[in-house]
């Protein structure tokens, strides 16, 4: 790959140098001819100015030496300039094969558009065709160039088949020169043809790849060369046609200024060429575009008005080259030019940015809209089409903040086709209530101070509408919470009464049947044989205490016992005392005997907690019972403090903290049952507090919730540090 690269960089480098070779070599040839033969007296059709006189030459201070030697300058600098760009095209991207065919195309072009290689070629027989082979060989590199730029693929396919006959008339034409092939001897009106139909070609080719295909940065590449070629061709017709108009053909010096002219804007195809394919952020063509445009606009419209008035006056007055009418057509059109500018600009400003210099019309038309009977989301909905359509955007988004999120309530336009993205905030009442995300118009534009206020007019009449939107979904969000609390609610309910069910009816009711059997034999045995009935008493015995211990562990687990016989704080501390216990026992492992660390549990709390629900206190016991095995099983901790507190007398604060090694990086559930961490979690958020699981301030863990309850003093608040 690398090889063929390389030759072809050669072939290219090499067809180059001999275009430029045989531009150079016909330099001194040109000027000869121009000095001897063209300056004072008809040669050729292609030479740069009609003859002159040396009467004529000399009111300006020139010589026929002098007058050919300006136009060998100006068309050297012109070519010049196209071999400039080719040389940094090249040096820039020569790996690239769009750079190369640049480079062609450059390099023809700046050596056949003057008429320097023609005239200084004619005399020599073998390289008189030389100047035919090198504007072809551009045409061909040219239109191969458009339909491949700017990603180096032909888009559509079909365009080959158009491409392909192109270039074979070219070489036909070139090959048999005098023939009905060659070009020069077609009509006028099919040559114009051939090469209308591969201009069209290459258009639709653009077109089709800028609306399909492009990126928003092959956009702008697009858009710089479409430029450079427009501006360089309507600026060599207006100027071409001076050079045929009347007045020109007695004054040498003006040919000068119109050869200058036509060539410096020709000069902007390779300009625009190099910006295109060598610049990766491309600087934002549309202001160029509304600019050009409105002086263009304004250059015609003060011509024509200058014109339609002298000629008006002169029709009216029969006069003939009158200063007054002169005078008085300048004076109309210098007062004519700031309204005219004013206008055109306007117009301008609104076709290619919008309505952003009259935010009244804007919010007056906004206002009609939101009269109309909407919803919220709907008139937000409306927003975002008025600014999109205001400002001429591709798209328009609307965020609301629900719940420390982000939600999309509004969209305008399609975001596929953005460019940058600009976030601007919606605040409302000191509140950031959310977003509205706008694309620019074209690629890494900013926007003016006019756009930047037409929206500020428009955020503060946004914010509003989206105060309204969140209400209502917060609404909406508050129905949906309730109603799935209150399935929760039903759910947990049910499973409780099926598990108190399963309890009663697979566990508690056939013992209770053993019962009744035992006592009916037992009845049997009494007077028959007493021994047996008294066994059989002893064994009832046993059962009816075992029993009565599982009727105690299912009251149990439906509400600690100890709640009720010592209050949250003495259940708590019974726990604690449990734990205590057992937390020092010796371990039998694998026939080794292990001895835990013993375990320092401290209980901060108020002297007198106030009266809880019992929903407050079981969830409390459980949080502190669960948290306070954790550490026991996981935490291998050797000191522990639990910390309860009634904030603002309605708030029940829990911390459970220790010095051990910490939550693990990955959680995984229990597997010998047990609340757990997410049961802790789901037990806070039923009563509508909330939870923390933290590295605490020792290395080990800090779990902490709130539970709030309806009631309470203010004598009750303790702090915890």
């Amino acid at each position: 790959m690398r090889k063929n690269v390389l030759i072809l960089q050669i072939v290219v480098v090499a067809v180059c140098a001999l275009m430029i070779g045989f531009y150079i070599n016909n330099i001194s040839s040109y000027y000869e001819i121009l000095r001897t033969d063209c300056t004072l007296n008809p040669c050729s059709t292609l030479a740069p100015a009609p003859p002159t006189t040396i009467e004529a030459l000399s009111v300006y201070s020139l010589t026929p030496d002098i007058y050919s030697l300006w136009f060998v300058i100006m068309e050297c600098t012109f070519s010049f300039l196209f071999y400039l760009a080719a040389f940094i095209i090249f040096i820039k991207s020569k790996r690239d094969l769009l750079g190369l065919l640049a480079m062609v195309a450059l390099v023809a072009y700046g050596t056949t558009f003057t008429s320097l290689v023609y005239l200084g070629s004619e005399n020599h027989s073998t390289l008189a065709r030389f100047p035919e082979a090198i504007a072809g060989l551009g045409r061909m590199a040219f239109f191969l160039f458009l339909l491949l730029f700017p990603k180096g693929q032909l888009v559509p396919k079909w365009t080959m088949f158009v491409y392909i006959p192109f270039c074979m008339i070219q070489f036909v034409s070139f090959m048999l020169p005098g023939t009905s092939f060659d070009l020069l001897n077609w009509s006028n009106t099919s040559r114009l043809f051939y090469y209308l139909t591969m201009i069209g070609v290459t258009i639709l080719s653009q077109v089709f790849r800028y609306k399909k295909v492009s990126s928003s940065l092959e956009k702008q590449q697009t858009k710089w060369v479409v430029y450079g070629a427009i501006i360089s061709l309507l600026g060599s017709v207006m100027i071409s046609g001076f050079f045929v108009y009347p007045v020109f053909a007695n004054n040498p010096v003006s040919y000068l200024y119109l050869s200058a002219l036509l060539y410096a804007v020709v000069a902007i195809i390779p300009l625009t060429l190099v910006l295109a394919i060598l610049r990766r952020r491309l600087w934002d063509i549309d202001p160029l575009v509304n600019r050009t445009i409105l002086y263009g606009a304004l250059s015609l419209a003060i011509i024509l008005l200058y014109i339609g008035i002298v000629l008006y006056l002169g029709s009216i007055f029969k006069t003939k080259d009158n200063f007054m009418i002169s005078l008085f057509s300048t004076g109309v059109v210098a007062v004519l030019f700031s309204p005219l500018k004013e206008r055109l600009q306007r117009l301008l400003n609104r076709l290619m940015k919008g309505r952003h210099d009259d935010p009244y019309s804007v919010l007056r038309e906004l206002g009609d809209h939101l009269v109309q009977p909407l919803s919220p989301e709907e008139a937000l909905q409306e927003v975002a089409r008025t600014i999109k359509s205001a400002l001429r955007l591709p798209f328009v988004e609307i965020f609301i903040r629900v719940n420390d999120e982000e939600k999309m309530a509004a969209i305008a336009g399609d975001s596929a086709k953005g460019f940058d993205v600009h976030s601007f905030p919606i605040i409302h009442g000191g509140e950031e209530l959310g977003t509205m995300m706008v694309s620019s118009r074209s690629y890494d534009e900013v926007f003016s101070q006019e756009d930047l206020r037409l929206m500020d007019v428009c955020l503060r009449q946004t914010g509003v509408i989206l105060q309204n939107v969140k209400m209502t979904w917060g609404m909406q969000l508050l129905a949906q919470d309730l109603q799935e609390s209150r399935e929760r609610i039903i759910y947990a309910r049910e499973e409780e009464r099926l598990q108190i069910r399963r309890n009663l009816h697979d566990d508690l009711a056939p013992k209770l049947l053993s019962l009744a059997f035992n006592v009916a034999a037992a009845e049997q045995y009494v007077n028959k044989q007493p021994d047996k009935a008294v066994e059989l008493l002893g064994e009832l015995r046993g059962v009816i205490r075992t029993t009565v211990n599982e009727i105690r562990t299912m009251v149990h687990d439906l509400r600690p016992p100890t709640l009720d016989e010592f209050g949250l704080l003495g259940a708590i501390d019974a726990r604690i005392n449990e734990i205590r216990k057992t937390a020092g026992e010796k371990k039998e492992q694998g026939g080794a005997v292990s001895v835990t660390a013993p375990l320092k549990i401290c209980l901060s709390a108020p002297p007198q907690l106030p009266e809880l629900p019992a929903a407050v206190e079981v969830a409390a016991y459980r949080i502190i019972t669960e948290a306070l095995v954790n550490v026991v099983k996981h935490a291998e901790a050797t000191e522990c403090t639990v910390r309860i507190a009634v904030r603002s007398g309605s708030r029940l604060e829990i911390e459970v903290n220790d010095d051990g090694k910490g939550l693990p990086l990955v959680i995984k559930p229990s597997k010998m049952g047990g609340i757990g961490m997410k049961s802790i979690r789901e037990r806070t958020v039923e009563l509508g507090g909330h939870c923390f699981f933290e590295k605490s301030d020792a290395g080990g863990t800090k779990v902490r919730a709130v539970l709030p309850f309806a009631g309470g003093e203010e004598g009750y608040e303790n702090s915890i540090n």
